[in-house]
């Protein structure tokens, strides 16, 4: 008989733990999964993926409005909220359904239920059932931090926004991340009064400031509202269902949802790590090496809630070159440089290596910046005069381009081949010496002289 009831025991089945399991199937390992939610994690469930299409959905507004321009005439023109929230989640169900069947193909056992780790080899579910497996892989991603402040009961989180029974005339967002900005402008594209508040003097801190200046310049012209060092101190449930916020030294704002955007910490409670002998860190993270192993040497950690990079992306290959490095005999790590992250603001912007200020740091006054202000094509026609911006920062002794950063319509479809450039080290040269593709927007990556 074997020793233990499974090879791996992964606990979370979003994408990093999706990942890790059919791989490690594939290797040959008897592997099971526990997720206490809805297979699919965050990303799928109630993140990137629906976030992104609402994304989509509020850009029809702006579309719409643009079209008598290019000599259409749409009449009747109206949003039924109720549309645009059910399509999501049905869509979100057919996405869950397929990581389900990736799981059943690949032989995977599968419980609904929560586990916890009872030692270096042992997991209880929260049916009472005891399972032993050789190796624990704990995925259990990252969950919305709720600051504490009288009346924090009446908000909600990304992780209930998804669900809202009707469009809010009036919201209110704290945070300045881009979970904050996202829903800050899919709102107030669908008709919404938004005020973003922050404890902080600045959004999206660690992107490149001239893009995050752009954006706060757009979207104040678009009509969102922004009240930094202003977190909330209350919110009061008036007796017609409105809500009643303070903030700092500002008087009473009025709003029928609050949305909390900010942060997100890495999932741990009850997960009994103790067990094993593993202490959280700082941030209450899950600490592993570089190959994702803890300090228990047969229970490993990879995703959110090991808080290294907060990316689907990077779950996704720390899952994968887990599973080779356990099962598959090809022990590897994987590289947390040059990676491009996006924010689906509106307008959208994208980014990969060192922003100016980074590359200073580290390369002093050898650093030139290489920068593009012009109007979309597009906002010329349909009158609209909002402006993308496009940086290249360059390693003046190398040439070598040391990151691109951009804000304007389809930005990050852009920035994902421009990323190849910079992880392969590519010179400003290159850029010049590539044909330019004309009419584009992506054309003024090459143009910068």
């Amino acid at each position: 008989m074997a020793e233990y009831d499974y090879d791996l025991f992964v606990i979370g089945a979003g994408s990093g733990g999706v990942r890790a399991s059919r791989i490690a199937a594939g290797h040959g390992a008897r592997v099971a999964v526990a997720e206490e939610h809805r297979i699919g994690g965050t990303c799928v469930i109630r993140g990137c993926v629906p976030k992104k299409l609402l994304v989509y959905g509020s850009h029809f507004a702006e579309e719409l409005q643009d079209a008598a321009y290019y000599g259409w005439t749409v009449e009747g023109m109206r949003f039924d909220w109720a549309t645009l929230r059910d399509t999501v989640l049905r869509d979100v169900e057919r996405i869950e359904a397929a990581y389900t069947s990736t799981l059943d193909s690949n032989k995977v056992a599968h419980f609904h239920e929560h586990a916890s780790i009872t030692g270096p080899h042992g997991v209880r579910l929260a049916s009472g059932r005891e399972i032993s497996a050789r190796i624990i892989l704990v995925a259990t991603g990252a969950w919305p931090v709720l600051p504490q402040f009288p009346g924090v009961e009446h908000c909600i989180t990304s992780n209930e926004v998804f669900y809202l029974p009707e469009l809010p005339r009036r919201i209110v967002i704290q945070g300045a991340g881009y979970i904050a900005l996202e829903f800050a402008g899919i709102f107030n594209a669908l008709g919404c009064h938004v005020t973003v508040i922050t404890r902080g003097d600045t959004l999206l801190r660690g992107y490149d400031q001239a893009l995050r200046d752009r954006l706060l310049q757009i979207t104040m012209a678009r009509g969102i509202e922004y009240k930094f060092h202003c977190p909330i101190d209350a919110v009061e449930k008036q007796a017609d269902g409105t809500l009643s916020i303070s903030a700092g030294r500002h008087d009473a704002i009025p709003a029928d949802v609050v949305l909390i955007a900010t942060g997100r910490k890495p999932k741990t409670d009850g997960l009994g790590l103790e067990t094993a002998g593993i202490a959280l860190g700082e941030r209450g993270e899950i600490p592993v090496d570089e190959y994702n192993r803890t300090i228990c040497e047969s229970i490993y950690a990879i995703g959110d809630v090991t808080d290294r990079i907060q990316l689907t992306p990077i779950a996704i290959r720390e899952g994968h070159a887990f599973a080779d490095s356990v099962f598959g005999g090809n022990p590897r790590t994987i590289s947390y440089d040059c990676v491009p992250s996006a924010v689906f603001s509106q307008p959208p912007l994208a980014s990969v290596g060192l922003t100016e200020s980074q590359a200073r740091e580290a390369y002093g006054n050898n650093v030139k910046v290489f920068t593009s202000d012009f109007r979309p094509m597009r906002n010329v026609f349909a009158d609209r005069h909002e402006r993308g911006l496009y940086k290249l920062v360059v390693d003046a002794a190398s040439d070598r381009v040391l990151g691109i950063h951009m804000i304007g319509p389809d930005s990050p479809e852009i920035l994902q081949a421009a990323a190849i450039a910079v992880r392969a080290g590519l010179t400003k040269a290159d850029f010049d010496a590539t044909v330019a593709l004309h009419p584009s927007m992506a054309e003024e990556l090459v143009l910068m002289r």
